[in-house]
């Protein structure tokens, strides 16, 4: 039997990896059109983090007594309720970003310049967001003081007890799975579907404890107005720095730049 096939034919998701570099250029657009509506819908990805981070925070605490397998579980199902409301409600967040604007520079659609606009930009309303959600909460009794306490024990672990190389690892696989579960759930249409993987890709990372530096920072957004002194902010920082750098890696490189190169060359797209 004689092979008709192409080599364009081996591009078997040429259409997604299209679809993330259109998803870049319109970034580009709102960016530098509409800086306030972008604010906006980065705002909205990290109060929706930040919510659900208290929502996790509150099962962890309110099932205590209860396997810790289970309670993990539990709160990672919970958070992954975060990413699909900022998915299908087209918000802003810095980590799934990491995937859409490499894609596009890959494809010659974005300049790094603006990427680095981008990226900045909406990581500085992604933290505002959060800071938003638990300044509001501070004047409330929703925070626990046994949340409060899960909350100080979770920012330890994550910054003390944690050396920049195991931040920069696990901020790896955490966006890599992340992005990862966006990718597969673009070759669906409807919300469900959609849903579904990438809520796959939360529970993994949050299961496991690795690194998301949007979430990460949604916590440190809570120790200001909760437990300031109970942090140690040297810690967080190097927590921040390495989280995002594993972060890109995870989303932008191995995901991102990945599924680009095999969907074809950098000129595929040019007109």
């Amino acid at each position: 039997m004689k092979n008709n096939k192409t080599v364009n034919d081996t591009y078997t998701s040429r259409a997604i990896a299209e679809s993330a570099m259109h998803q870049s250029q319109m970034k580009d657009v709102m960016i530098t059109k509409t800086p306030g509506r972008y604010a906006v819908k980065a705002m909205m990805s990290g109060f929706l983090l930040a919510i659900v981070t208290d929502f996790m925070l509150a099962i962890k605490t309110q099932f205590a007594g209860t396997p810790v397998g289970l309670i993990n579980i539990l709160g990672a199902i919970s958070f992954s309720l975060a990413l699909v409301l900022i998915v299908l409600t087209n918000s802003e967040l810095l980590t799934s970003n990491f995937m859409y604007v490499t894609v596009g520079y890959y494809y010659r659609a974005i300049t790094m310049r603006k990427i680095m606009y981008i990226v900045f930009y909406c990581f500085l309303f992604n933290i505002v967001g959060g800071l938003i959600l638990f300044g509001l909460m501070r004047f409330t009794h929703v925070m626990t003081p046994e949340m409060i306490t899960a909350l100080t024990k979770t920012v330890s672990t994550k910054t003390v007890e944690s050396t920049w190389y195991a931040i920069l690892v696990k901020g790896i696989f955490c966006n890599f799975f992340i992005n990862i579960g966006i990718y597969v759930s673009m070759l669906f249409k409807d919300g469900l579907s959609k849903a579904f993987f990438i809520a796959c890709g939360v529970v993994v990372f949050v299961f496991m404890g690795y690194e998301h530096v949007v979430f990460n920072a949604g916590l440190y957004a809570g120790m200001l107005f909760y437990n300031f002194d109970g942090a140690n902010w040297l810690h967080v920082l190097k927590n921040i720095v390495f989280a995002f750098i594993g972060n890109y890696i995870g989303g932008g490189i191995f995901v991102g730049l990945v599924y680009a190169y095999v969907n074809g060359r950098r000129d595929a797209f040019e007109k």
